[in-house]
């Protein structure tokens, strides 16, 4: 997929462009869900890495430690192969599972302040190359302030 298809794919899905206002949620949370990523990206462990590491600046949110990122035991675990990883915020996380034999990833992106979620579904979408990409949106806290 060219980038140009790749922002196509993106129009398609649903688009919040940027979170409303909101001053009783505690935190805002997108789910995406990646079908068919570009060939090789979901064993990719430096690709993946750099996701992880890029995002956070690139969304305005602050590392508290550099991402973290394992390999599933492929032997053991062999319908769950992929890569899970983990980039810690001040604001909260980032989390990414990929599972190689379906070329799939899943990104939970989770943040106590607002962020531009087509930022987000776009650096994604550039990233991976997928197909498809499913979202959710949660408000998280929704009680925390009161």
């Amino acid at each position: 997929m060219n980038r140009l298809e790749s922002k196509q794919s993106i129009a398609k899905v649903g688009i919040l462009k940027v979170l409303p206002k909101n001053s009783t949620v505690f935190g805002y949370q997108l789910l995406l869900d990646l079908y068919d990523c570009a060939p090789g990206a979901c064993d990719d462990i430096d690709l993946c890495y750099k996701f992880l590491d890029e995002i956070v600046g690139y969304l305005g949110m602050e590392k508290q430690a550099p991402p973290y990122i394992f390999r599933s035991d492929e032997v053991k675990f062999p319908d769950k192969a992929g890569l899970s990883g983990w980039a810690p915020l001040i604001e909260s996380s980032i989390v990414i599972h990929t599972l190689t034999p379906k070329d799939f990833i899943s990104i939970d992106i989770y943040c106590c302040k607002e962020f531009d979620l087509l930022k987000a579904k776009q650096f994604t979408q550039n990233f991976f190359l997928p197909q498809r990409m499913d979202e959710q949106f949660l408000h998280r806290g929704k009680d925390y302030y009161k």
